[in-house]
């Protein structure tokens, strides 16, 4: 039994590692937003898919992990890790507990961070839209899409070149 839980824990420490290298960069891309540095959101956005791949993938061989265990001493293979903890020696348990908490805790960090990163740029967007239509009036026309929703639509470009 020794072998598998040091692979556990190895799994969620590398799992721990790249929920926070995601919360820091939704923190950076956040700052970012916030000094109007399109450049660097947009750079952001894929360092951000590139992360969510990582930890995906981490994620995934932790669980296999869980279930090899679990599935080794007798368990459904969809149990979670925590109500499998009975069957780790004592000394290994807390360190176990330490380590789904604070993975949950980054996680719960992430979608807010990524939350809140949505809803600013939302609102900019938003702002945006509203500034054109309020420069160039006629250009924008408001219909509704088949699913009852406010669409805006432009009627032509909203700048064209002088002369």
């Amino acid at each position: 039994m020794h072998p598998n839980w040091e692979i556990l824990v190895e799994h969620l420490r590398a799992e721990l590692q790249a929920y926070g290298g995601l919360l820091q960069l939704f923190t950076e891309q956040q700052d970012n937003l916030l000094r109007g540095d399109p450049d660097a959101v947009l750079s952001y956005a894929h360092e951000i898919e590139a992360q969510v791949r990582v930890t995906s993938e981490l994620r995934e061989r932790r669980e296999q992990s869980v279930r090899f265990f679990a599935e080794s001493h007798g368990q459904p293979a969809d149990s979670t890790l925590r109500p499998l903890l009975p069957l780790f020696s004592e000394e290994v348990r807390p360190l176990l507990s330490a380590l789904i908490d604070e993975v949950n805790h980054l996680i719960r960090r992430v979608r807010r961070g990524a939350r809140r990163n949505h809803e600013i740029l939302s609102r900019a967007v938003q702002i945006h839209q509203e500034t054109l239509r309020t420069l160039r009036p006629a250009a924008f026309s408001k219909t509704y899409s088949h699913h009852g929703e406010v669409s805006i639509s432009t009627a032509q470009p909203a700048w064209q070149a002088a002369g």
